[in-house]
């Protein structure tokens, strides 16, 4: 495990206090408390040992005459300096959470590390002005004037500056380029030497800037490189290279997480795309057009910016016309001919509206509107029909999915291409920062393989975390047999659906289950209303399941299915499309992922792992926001047995991410495990997906509170409760050594040093096995837990829950209660937009 470089913690600062105050120097206010070098791991350790030590120092050198007891009641100047010195200072101590399971294996990861020169730093000063001056430019100006561009200054009142000026207060004097006979005075005085972890910010700013002088494009949060795109000319696609750059403070200290980004374009104009809707007659072109732009976002590259598209603006075209800063009314088609030389051919096209709220100089928030001409704006990112497209994605794969041996020269590209770039070196000299080039060498830990139980008592350990060829070969754990269900077709499809059926049947005896042949039901049409027709006519009988072979997708028919059968009338559906059932050599092996599905969409159970753990509650939550729609379905999936096999589902519907609805869900979930079970819960562990960086404390400190507001109405505020943030969408990359190249960690990889945050429990686990391209890990934040649960335990529960997700037969990205929630929230939210039936709680009917 990597040891921290530096000693920490509020012990280092008594340490320093108290060397301060036997040098009878008082220290002055603005000076910050420099961290020693850590003592001897033999020596003591403690603040009392600390005090015990010094004092004694103290002491000896004392004369006798001078010596005094230590525990009167009135302590001695030099103890009363070290109270008062410590009063002012704050330091923390990271947090440590890690495990010692498992087997250690060499890694790499994409931080880099930041190191300052002693001399340099981050100087805060306050700058007033003589008169008072409210324009921001005239403000700049002045500090432009005395201090070049080697400052970050915030317009207001916030100056920081590289070096510490020589006196504490100083008086400067500049003209008002406003009236050359306004002279004005700017007084600038010393604040405090801010320390790394409060400098990050301006990282961040520093690197920005850098990014700028190496010629890279802000897109979203990242940059990327438009001069050196790839070309997909038969897909009419462009992908940008680029990289994500974040500077935060560590367990290990400062470091910059690097990571190549890439970045689908579209070649094709919003226009043209106009045009297509238009000719494709599916409907109204304002409705089409606001349900397939409204939030996505366009590239104008006149000026590479990008903007998001809130509304399409029929009603004005590019001869409608704007005022400028000058009080002139001109059009559009005038406006970008005079700045950018570009002449406008369609002069009827709608114009696209982008909105932007800013801060003014009070702190006011004030919206801006712009206007876009959708002829000169280029569609990024890709559309469901290119992602469902296997040609297409399999192109842009080439450019995309990068090994990670690829990976790892890249991001060393980027560091040498700043030290080979004058400019982005220097912006870094002039703040004494110095960014080392290579990334950070981390031993991880790899958990022992789990061994997944079936039916018939049979026991195996899956390899690479996959038991795809078990799952074919081994019967279920919990079967559940179909005895009268319905089996809906269209004339086109009655081959399919026979060759289903009578496939499904003779596959059941294998899987241990009894599958009874279907009802066929000969749709006359593949219309909407046929098919919801059709469900009325059989949802009072005593059907267990239908099953629907659609010829096509289409999400209204998908809908309709789902909503009817979900909430109105409460059975379990499976809809399978035509074409896979179209393949004869692989038909068999789809159709027993189908029974597979339908065996858990019954209540049925396909495998199992052994949990040490007994009257334990496992929770998954998460969150389906629709866009356009301002009510939010928050998923939560809750286990009911101690195999952890059995789920209760619920969804409650909110306003935004963070919402107050939890408390509903986990009353219905504590409810619904007594009842099963006989008692309550004695620990909840609950894994919540969803929560960014930004919303972690929120989540501590609200949601939590929901929840223990439940146990303490029931009075069970005995049952110990766990809360881990689940986070998919991060940068953070592992890579394992191997000789000279490196690979993809095996799944069960645990990183928990080093590279995790400075104020939270944390960890990142390698779960799935992936063949292409580089794994991205999974970032599991301990915001709350009251059973005091080991950093192994924590870590093992995680991984054996990415076992049991019955969708797939292998690990997953997150536990399995999290990717139950992810799919019922979007099942909701996306197509029965209602509270489905209680009926249908205890059984995966999502899937």
């Amino acid at each position: 495990m990597a040891e921290n470089p530096r000693g920490r913690g509020r012990g280092a600062a008594i340490l320093e206090a108290l060397r301060r105050a036997q040098t009878a120097q008082p220290a002055e206010p603005e000076h910050q408390v420099d961290e020693p070098s850590p003592p001897t791991p033999t020596a003591p350790r403690g603040r009392a040992n600390l005090l015990r030590q010094k004092l004694n120092e103290l002491r000896q050198t004392a004369t006798v005459g001078e010596q005094q007891d230590v525990s009167s009641s009135k302590p001695t100047p030099d103890v009363a300096a070290i109270t008062k010195s410590m009063e002012a200072v704050q330091v923390t101590e990271p947090c440590i959470f890690r495990g010692e399971s498992g087997t250690t294996v060499p890694t790499s990861c994409n931080y880099i590390r930041i190191t300052t020169e002693e001399e340099r730093g981050v100087f805060e000063y306050h700058v007033q002005f003589k008169p008072d001056v409210d324009a921001r430019y005239v403000r700049n100006h002045c500090v432009k004037t005395h201090f070049g561009l080697v400052r970050l200054f915030d317009s207001g009142s916030i100056l920081y500056l590289p070096i510490k000026l020589p006196d504490t207060r100083t008086e400067y004097r500049c003209t008002n380029p406003q009236d050359s006979s306004t002279e004005i005075t700017m007084q600038v005085t010393f604040v405090k030497r801010k320390l790394l972890s409060e400098s990050l910010h301006l990282f961040n700013i520093l690197m920005k800037k850098i990014m700028y002088e190496l010629r890279l494009t802000p897109i979203g949060r990242n940059f990327f490189d438009p001069h050196h795109s790839h070309l997909i000319p038969q897909h009419r696609l462009e992908v940008l290279p680029g990289y994500a750059v974040a500077v935060d403070e560590y367990e290990g200290g400062a470091m910059i997480c690097l990571d190549t980004q890439h970045r689908v374009m579209r070649t094709e104009n919003v226009l043209d795309y106009l045009k297509s809707l238009r000719l494709s007659g599916k409907g109204p072109v304002t409705t089409l057009a606001r349900q397939a732009l409204l939030g996505t976002t366009v590239m104008t590259k006149y000026n590479n910016k990008t903007y998001r598209i809130d509304e399409i603006q029929f009603d004005m075209t590019p001869m409608s016309t704007f005022e400028t800063r000058d009080n002139r009314h001109i059009t559009y088609v005038q406006y970008y001919q005079t700045q950018y030389n570009i002449r406008i051919t369609d002069l009827k096209q709608p114009l696209l509206l982008n909105r932007k709220t800013k801060k003014t100089a009070q702190s006011e928030e004030v919206d801006q509107f712009i206007c876009l001409v959708p002829e000169l704006c280029n569609l990024t990112g890709l559309t469901d029909e290119m992602r469902a497209d296997f040609k297409v994605m399999k192109d842009v794969a080439m450019y995309t999915r990068v090994t990670p041996t690829q990976r790892l020269r890249a991001l060393r590209a980027f560091l040498d291409n700043i030290e080979n770039t004058p400019s982005a070196k220097q912006i870094l000299s002039n703040w004494g920062m110095h960014i080392e080039n290579a990334t950070i060498d981390l031993l991880a830990r790899v958990l022992s393989p789990e061994v997944i139980l079936f039916g018939g008592g049979i026991k195996s350990t899956a390899n690479n975390a996959d038991w795809n060829s078990l799952v074919c070969k081994n019967q279920v754990l919990g079967p559940m047999d179909l005895e009268a269900w319905y089996l809906f077709y269209t004339v086109r499809d009655q081959q399919a659906a026979s060759n289903f059926a009578n496939t499904i049947v003779r596959l059941g005896d294998a899987m241990g289950m009894r599958i009874a042949k279907p009802r066929l039901q000969q749709l006359a049409d593949d219309r909407t209303d046929t098919y919801a027709t059709t469900i009325q006519k059989v949802a009072n009988s005593e059907a267990q399941m239908l099953v629907f072979i659609c010829p096509s997708t289409r999400e209204d028919r998908y809908s309709v299915i789902k909503r009817l059968c979900c909430a109105d009338m409460p059975i379990p559906t499976q809809v399978v499309l035509s074409r896979t059932l179209s393949n004869s050599a692989k038909v068999r092996g789809i159709i027993q992922k189908i029974a597979l599905q339908m065996n858990c969409k019954l209540g049925g159970t396909l495998w199992a792992l052994r949990f040490p753990v007994k009257n334990w509650m496992i929770c998954g939550i998460d969150v389906y926001h629709s866009p356009g729609v301002k009510q939010s379905v928050c998923a939560f999936v809750s286990s009911l047995n101690d195999d952890i096999t059995r789920w209760f589902s619920t969804v409650v519907f909110q306003d935004r991410e963070l919402g107050d609805q939890h408390k509903t869900a986990f009353i219905k979930a504590l409810e619904r495990y007594r009842q099963m079970n006989g008692v309550f819960p004695t620990n909840v562990v609950i894994f919540r997906d969803g929560v960014g960086d930004g919303q972690l404390k929120h989540c501590k400190n609200y949601e939590v509170a929901q929840f223990q507001q439940c146990l303490n109405d029931y009075s069970i505020s005995n049952v110990k409760l766990t809360m881990v943030v689940v986070q998919k969408r991060i940068n953070t990359r592992i890579f394992l050594k191997k000789d000279r190249e490196f690979d993809n960690p095996v799944p069960g990889t645990v990183m928990d040093n080093t590279i995790t945050r400075f104020s939270w429990y944390d960890f990142f686990l390698v779960a799935q096995h992936v063949r292409q391209g580089t794994v991205t890990p999974t970032h599991y934040v301990v915001v709350h837990d009251d059973a005091e649960l080991k950093p192994d335990h924590v870590q093992k529960l995680t991984y054996k829950l990415c076992h049991l997700y019955y969708n797939w037969p292998g690990t997953i990205r997150v536990p399995a209660p999290c990717q139950y929630a992810h799919k019922l929230a979007y099942l909701v939210g996306q197509h029965i937009r209602r509270e489905p039936s209680v009926k249908l709680a205890d059984a995966l009917y999502y899937l």
